[in-house]
C-alpha cells in the first residue's frame, strides 16, 4: 500500500522553508533544537504501550506477592522426634527432624529452649544423619534436663534456594507453662522479603529481554542490529538483570537470616552467602554477564557495521553460538538452584529447565522486540515478521514439552493439580498459555497479509532535496548573503556557516523522510492490525512472566501433598475407645496359668490410665507376687517404658499417668511371677493413637 505525502507550502520568495511552513519576509524559520515536524510526536504511541505493559506488570506482580506472603519452600518438615506435643517420660539424648529433601543448615538451626527460654541443647552444628532418601538432622540436649515443656526452633535453606523454618513443642514428665517467644514473622518475610522477590521478578524480566531481544536481531532482523530502539531493548535489559543480580547477592544474607536491610552489607554474611548454592549461582551469573556484554559490543559494534556478505555470515554463525552458550549459561544458573536441582530426576530435569527458559526468552522477548520494531521502526519488513513467527511456533513446541515434563515432576497427581497453591498457579498459567496462543493465531494472520509496498514519500522528498540544495547555494554566498539570512554570528564567514547548515539539513531531512516513512506505513490496515495483536500477545505475556515468577518460590505440589501425608501419619487420630488386651500365660508351675487382661485409656499419645486383671485357670481374680508391664515402640526406638502399677484389689492392678510420648504400633510387655522359680514374660502389639 502506498500513499503520498502532502507537499510543503513555498515561501513568499519561493523556495519551501525549513519546516514546510511559510517563512515570514522570505527569510527561512531557524531549526536549531527545533522538530522538523510539528503536531503529534512519532513516539507517543510506543512510549504509551511501554508504559501500560510496565504498569499491567507492576500491578500483576504486587497483586501475586501480596496474596503470597513469605515464599513457599521446597522442602518441608515431615517428622521429628519427640513429635509435636509429645510427652516423654525421660529426656531423650537428642532431638531429631526429618525433611523430605536436602536442606543447608549451620550453627543455630536447630534449637532447644526450656520453658526459661535457655537453650537446652548443646549449641554445636546439627549432626547429619541422613541415610538414603531419608534426610534427618539432630542435636545433642543437656544432661539432667527437668521436666517441663521445651521448644524446638528450627531454621534452614532449601535445596532449591529458599529459606524455611519453624517451630513445636514436646514435653518431659508432663506439660507446663513456657516462656520461650518465637518470632511471629516467618524467614524470608517482611520488608526484605518483599524487595527480594521483586528483585526475582525483574531478573526474570531482564532475561527475557537480554536473550529474546539479541535473538530476535540475530536470527529475524539482522538490519535491526542498526536500529537505535532495538539496542536500547537489548542493553537496557542487560542492565536490568545485572542491577537486579547484584541486589539478590547483597539481599540474600538477610533475606535467609535476620531480615534487616543493614545485614546487607555485612562482609561475614556475604562471605557465607558465597559459599552457599544459590550465591555460587549468583555469582556465575554476573560473570556470564560480564561476556554478555562483550556480545553486545561485538552485535551492535562490529556485526551491525559489517556489510560483506560472507563476512556477515560467518560472523552471524559466531555469534549465535558464542551468544547460545553464554545465554544457557545464564538460565543454568535459574537451574542449578531452584526447583530443578532438587527432587526426583534433578539430572534430567536441570537441562529441561535450561531449554524451558530459553524457549521462553526466544518468544516473549522476541515478541517484545516485534512490538517495539512495529511502534518505532518504519522499516521492518514482513520477511523479518515472518522469521518471528516460526521462531514463535518452535519455542511454543519447546515450552508444551518441557512444560508438560515439568508439571509431571513437580505435581505428581491430579489431586496436588487442583489442591495446592502450585497446581492452582499452574491451572493459571496453562489457561494464559492458551490465550496467549489464541491472540498469537489472529497475529499469524496478520503476519501473512502483510505485504512489503514500495515506501513512496512523493514531492515531499523532492522539496526537502531542492531545499537543501538551495540552503547550500545561499550558505556559500557572500557575507551580506548570511547576514541577510539572519543566522551567521559575530565574526563567523560564510565557509563556517555552510557545513553547519549543511550538516542540519541532513539530519532533518532524514528525520523527515524517517517519519513519513512511517506514517505510510502505519496507514497500512495489516501492518496496524499486526500492531494491535501483538501488543495484546504482550500484554498478556506480562501477567504470564508475573505467574510463571511466583511459581518457582512456591512449593510444588507433590512435596506439599508428601508433606501433608507424613504429618498427617505422625498426627493421627486417637483409635475409637480404650484399648484393650487379652493374654494367656503359663509359668510352668503349680497353679501357673491364667489370663491377663489390660485396659489402656482413653488409648493415645500423653497421659493413659492403665488397669491389670488377672483371671486364673478358674476364671476367678488371681493374686500373684510380682507383675510388672513395659512399653516398646520399636520403630522409632523408643523404650521398653516401664510401668510399675499398684495392686487395688485381688487379681487388680492400676497405674495412672502412664506417659505414652506418640503415636504408633506399641509392644506391650507383661511379667508374671506365680512363685519364686515361676516367671513369664508375654506380649502383644497393638497400635495406639
Amino acid at each position: 500500500m502506498t500513499a503520498t505525502a502532502p507537499r510543503p507550502r513555498p515561501s513568499r520568495t519561493g523556495q519551501p522553508s525549513r519546516t514546510g511552513r511559510p517563512s515570514p519576509a522570505g527569510r527561512p524559520s531557524p531549526i536549531r533544537g527545533r522538530s522538523p515536524i510539528r503536531g503529534r510526536s512519532p513516539i507517543r504511541g510506543p512510549f504509551a504501550a511501554v508504559a501500560l505493559l510496565a504498569a499491567l506488570f507492576s500491578l500483576v506482580s504486587g497483586l501475586l506477592l501480596a496474596g503470597a506472603g513469605p515464599a513457599a519452600a521446597h522442602a518441608a518438615l515431615t517428622g521429628s522426634d519427640p513429635q509435636d506435643g509429645a510427652v516423654v517420660a525421660t529426656a531423650p539424648k537428642e532431638v531429631t527432624l526429618t525433611f523430605s529433601e536436602a536442606i543447608a543448615v549451620g550453627d543455630g538451626s536447630i534449637r532447644v529452649l526450656d520453658p526459661s527460654s535457655k537453650r537446652a541443647d548443646t549449641g554445636v552444628e546439627p549432626k547429619d544423619l541422613s541415610d538414603g532418601s531419608t534426610v534427618r538432622y539432630g542435636v545433642e540436649l543437656l544432661p539432667g534436663l527437668p521436666d517441663g515443656t521445651y521448644t524446638v526452633a528450627w531454621q534452614a535453606i532449601s535445596a532449591d534456594s529458599h529459606p524455611i523454618s519453624g517451630a513445636f513443642t514436646f514435653s518431659i514428665g508432663a506439660p507446663s507453662e513456657t516462656t520461650v517467644a518465637l518470632p511471629s514473622e516467618e524467614v524470608g518475610g517482611g520488608a526484605v522479603g518483599t524487595v527480594y522477590g521483586i528483585a526475582r521478578y525483574i531478573a526474570y524480566a531482564g532475561f527475557i529481554l537480554l536473550v529474546g531481544g539479541a535473538a530476535f536481531v540475530l536470527g529475524c532482523w539482522p538490519r535491526g542490529a542498526t536500529a537505535r530502539p532495538m539496542q536500547r531493548l537489548v542493553v537496557r535489559g542487560w542492565i536490568t538483570l545485572t542491577a537486579a543480580t547484584l541486589a539478590m547477592l547483597l539481599l540474600r544474607n538477610p533475606y535467609t537470616g535476620s531480615g534487616k536491610f543493614a545485614d546487607a552489607f555485612d562482609l561475614d554474611g556475604l562471605q557465607a552467602v558465597l559459599d552457599t548454592k544459590p550465591g555460587a549461582a549468583l555469582v556465575s551469573r554476573l560473570l556470564l554477564l560480564g561476556a554478555a556484554a562483550l556480545f553486545i559490543a561485538v552485535l551492535f559494534g562490529t556485526y551491525a557495521r559489517r556489510e560483506d556478505a560472507v563476512e556477515k555470515r560467518d560472523l552471524t554463525f559466531g555469534l549465535a553460538v558464542g551468544g547460545g552458550v553464554v545465554a544457557a549459561g545464564i538460565a543454568a544458573t535459574w537451574a542449578m538452584s531452584e526447583h530443578a536441582s532438587t527432587g526426583i530426576q534433578a539430572g534430567i530435569a536441570m537441562p529441561v529447565d535450561v531449554l524451558h527458559l530459553l524457549a521462553v526468552a526466544a518468544w516473549l522477548g522476541g515478541l517484545v522486540s516485534l512490538l517495539v520494531a512495529l511502534y518505532r521502526t518504519p522499516d521492518i519488513g514482513s520477511e523479518a515478521v515472518r522469521r518471528f513467527s516460526r521462531v514463535a511456533f518452535g519455542s511454543v513446541l519447546v515450552l508444551a514439552a518441557t512444560g508438560i515434563y515439568q508439571s509431571w515432576r513437580q505435581v505428581g497427581s491430579w489431586s496436588a493439580l487442583t489442591g495446592t497453591r502450585y497446581g492452582q498457579l499452574l491451572i493459571v498459567k496453562v489457561a494464559l498459555i492458551v490465550l496467549l496462543l489464541a491472540v498469537a493465531w489472529f497475529s499469524r494472520r496478520w503476519t501473512g497479509r502483510l505485504t512489503d509496498a514500495p515506501v513512496s514519500v512523493g514531492a515531499s522528498e523532492a522539496s526537502v532535496a531542492s531545499e537543501a540544495s538551495a540552503s547550500s547555494v545561499t550558505s556559500q554566498a557572500s557575507g551580506a548573503s548570511v547576514a541577510s539570512e539572519g543566522a551567521a554570528e559575530p565574526g563567523e564567514t560564510a565557509d563556517d556557516v555552510a557545513p553547519e547548515r549543511a550538516a542540519q539539513l541532513a539530519r532533518q531531512r532524514a528525520a523527515l523522510t524517517a517519519t513519513k516513512k512511517k506514517r505510510i506505513r502505519d496507514a497500512d490496515a495489516e501492518r496496524s492490525g499486526l500492531r494491535r495483536s501483538v501488543l495484546a500477545e504482550a500484554a498478556i505475556a506480562v501477567v504470564l512472566l508475573a505467574v510463571t515468577t511466583l511459581l518457582t518460590s512456591t512449593e510444588p505440589g507433590r512435596t506439599e501433598e508428601e508433606a501433608k501425608g507424613a504429618s498427617a501419619a505422625a498426627t493421627a487420630p486417637a483409635a475409637s475407645g480404650p484399648v484393650n488386651l487379652s493374654m494367656p500365660f503359663d509359668t510352668g508351675g503349680q497353679n501357673g496359668k491364667g489370663t491377663v487382661r489390660i485396659d489402656i485409656d482413653p488409648g493415645r499419645s500423653g497421659a493413659n490410665e492403665l488397669h491389670v486383671w488377672i483371671d486364673g485357670s478358674d476364671g476367678k481374680p488371681m493374686d500373684v507376687p510380682e507383675l510388672k508391664v513395659a512399653l516398646t515402640l520399636e520403630a522409632q526406638e523408643i523404650g521398653p517404658l516401664p510401668v510399675a502399677p499398684d495392686r487395688l484389689a485381688e487379681g487388680h492392678w492400676s497405674a495412672s499417668n502412664v506417659q505414652i510420648p506418640m503415636a504408633g504400633e506399641w509392644k506391650v510387655d507383661v511379667t508374671v511371677r506365680t512363685s519364686d522359680i515361676d516367671q513369664v514374660t508375654i506380649d502383644k502389639t497393638v497400635k495406639i493413637g
